[in-house]
């Protein structure tokens, strides 16, 4: 048994790895576009706030709404099946929108089911792309480690760096065009996939209802040690940085003094951080405990926006913006691969969805957070606040030794 189970890994890892990256690659970038092209199209389409910030919020319902289900499904069919419809899917959504776009029959509302159903595609894709990753290389820490490394460097590229100015651009240029290029990046990304290496055959078993499903993946990473470390610091650490970042366009304005390019500028600092940071994390993920590496990327970001909200300086910030991208992919690649070392396969994807929920529910409050503290105590305000909830974590997070 222990025979067919490794044979995809040991068939072609190198090429299994690079198609999967590949196709990452191809389609964050196609994301990014997308995180560009979705605001800017609402407010062309609608001057009313509300209504342009619904599209933004389709994306977190999505995972909100759709996310566990989504994952209890990953868990029973084949994912590479699975990463193919959800592109093939997202391809067919986007193409619809640009034809709305083309008749001039498009609106907030078809922008923001649009934008909600390529999310329903990524709680499906993001999950079984995150369980395939054992199956290319196997369960060995350091190869794990690597190859999210490698992952989570070529996302933030994509979705951060390289697609939001090539989906503004593009918008600029014609409305429909970064939709177009984001269902092309679809196809692209589902052909890719589509070449990975055949996984292995699933044993036919009789699968539990689905709410009990859901129930048995959250219950695993409820009760592993490690799985609950890496969420709860995941948690924290999104609920801080949504915390500063809700309101860092403003302060980046009215006392950096920063105009579009400079803010621009100051958010791509915090990518390629993110991309230094694919680099770095093997290492630290091969010295450091989960526990001790999320102390240390809980602490950098608290000392990152402590020091935004100190010098008031462009530079300075930028700096600081680069240490909190680091940190970010870290933990990132901690998680990831603590998750995948400690997860049976059959419950992954159910687990990696369950992380998510968490995640995604704290970088919502934490920009609501924001938000309001910010109204109340001015700009500076959530940078303080985010520092000390994140010292604070950091602290909760430090290994305890006994004093014998």
């Amino acid at each position: 048994m222990s025979a067919v189970t490794e044979r995809p890994v040991e068939a072609s890892p190198k090429r299994g790895l690079g198609l999967l990256l590949a196709s990452t690659g191809v389609s964050v970038t196609g994301d990014g576009m997308l995180l560009a092209a979705a605001p800017l199209m609402a407010a062309a389409l609608s001057r009313d706030p509300l209504a342009v910030a619904s599209v933004s919020a389709a994306g977190y319902a999505a995972w909100l709404l759709v996310g566990l289900p989504a994952g209890a499904l990953v868990d029973r069919w084949s994912r590479r099946t699975v990463m193919v419809a959800s592109d093939l899917g997202r391809a067919a959504v986007l193409f619809a929108f640009v034809l709305l776009v083309v008749t001039d029959s498009a609106s907030i509302a078809a922008l923001a089911v649009a934008v909600f159903l390529v999310g329903v595609g990524s709680c499906f894709f993001d999950p079984a792309a995150q369980a395939v990753i054992p199956t290319i290389v196997g369960r060995d820490k350091e190869r794990l480690s690597r190859a999210n490394g490698r992952l989570w460097a070529i996302d933030t590229f994509g979705r951060s760096l390289a697609g939001p100015p090539v989906g503004a651009a593009a918008f600029a240029a014609s409305r429909v065009l970064p939709f177009g290029l984001d269902a092309g990046s679809f196809l692209l990304s589902a052909a890719l996939v589509s070449r990975l290496p055949s996984p292995p055959a699933k044993p036919a078993v009789e699968h539990a209802p689905m709410l009990r499903a859901i129930r048995v993946g959250m219950a695993h990473l409820v009760r592993h040690p490690e799985l609950r470390t890496v969420t709860l610091g995941m948690a924290s650490y999104n609920l801080g940085y949504n915390i500063a970042f809700a309101t860092l366009v403003l302060y980046a304005q009215d006392v950096l003094h920063l105009g579009t390019i400079g803010f621009g500028l100051l958010i791509a600092s915090g990518a390629l951080g993110g991309i230094a940071g694919g680099w770095l994390a093997p290492r630290i993920v091969a010295v450091l405990s989960p526990r001790s590496a999320y102390a240390g990327t809980l602490g950098v970001q608290a000392a990152a926006w402590l020091t935004v909200l100190v010098t008031a300086t462009p530079w300075v910030a930028a700096v600081a913006l680069v240490f909190v991208g680091v940190a970010s992919t870290t933990g990132s690649v901690v998680g990831g691969s603590t998750r995948q070392l400690h997860t049976p396969d059959e419950m992954l994807g159910r687990v990696v969805s369950s992380t998510r929920l968490f995640g995604i529910g704290s970088a919502a409050l934490g920009s609501v957070l924001g938000g309001v503290v910010a109204d109340a105590g001015g700009l500076g305000a959530p940078f303080a606040a985010a520092a000390g909830l994140l010292a604070l974590a950091s602290l909760a997070f430090m290994p305890v030794r006994r004093i014998r």
